[in-house]
């Protein structure tokens, strides 16, 4: 593979947590007195931020409201974020398979690096990659460029020799606004008819498909 380093999302990208973000956010919501979205609703902000996530679901745009709003979330996903997320099938063998073969890795999300290292931990006893930004680690949150210019500079690894992969249109927006080539996966609510409008080298339905086909075609 031509690429010195691959970047990923983490939310339906390596791993789907969707089940425990949506009993979070309607936990916080019920607990505060909001009227509970609908789980289809919530699961169409997962990739966002928490605070634009509180405003979409809710209306909410008061600032000490949303941190109170953060506080109860966090909690409730103390007790179930990284016990109720499930990696998929093809995602731990491929960070291994790019360690392996001496590519870099690394993890750019909108979920906090503890959480991100706690849910491997749990999972598979170890944290395969080499860098995670996660939120709180980067001046402006994807899609600013902001997380893949510091994992690159991290890896030590130029923009030009990065892949990135996520699920989202936020996602690409963030490879094209930091100028690496964008590889999409369906895996999330994101349809493929979405994404073709934007710079990408690829659109699979797994990380599996993305990966055979870069190989494939070098």
């Amino acid at each position: 593979m031509r690429y010195k380093a691959v970047i990923f999302d983490f939310d339906l990208t390596l791993a789907d947590s969707s089940s425990a973000i949506i009993t979070c956010y309607k936990h916080t919501f019920s607990q505060l007195g909001y009227p509970v979205p609908e789980d289809k609703a919530i699961y169409d902000t997962i990739g966002r931020t928490l605070s634009d996530s509180f405003t979409i679901l809710s209306g909410e745009t008061d600032e000490d409201r949303k941190e109170e709003m953060r506080r109860i979330y966090v909690e409730k996903a103390n007790s179930c974020m990284s016990r109720d997320t499930v990696f998929y099938p093809d995602a731990v063998a491929i960070l291994q398979v790019l360690q392996n073969a001496g590519i870099k890795t690394a993890i750019v999300s909108s979920k906090m690096t503890y959480r991100i290292e706690e849910t491997f931990m749990l999972h598979t006893g170890c944290v395969p990659v080499d860098v995670i930004v996660g939120a709180g680690d980067m001046p402006g949150p994807k899609p600013a460029p902001d997380g893949i210019y510091q994992a690159a500079m991290l890896m030590d690894v130029p923009l030009t020799d990065i892949l990135y992969i996520g699920d989202s249109i936020i996602d690409a927006e963030t490879a094209r606004n930091a100028g690496v080539d964008f590889a999409a996966v369906l895996t999330g609510p994101t349809a493929r008819r979405e994404f073709e409008d934007l710079p990408h080298i690829f659109i699979g339905e797994s990380l599996m498909e993305i990966f055979t086909s870069i190989n494939n075609n070098e």
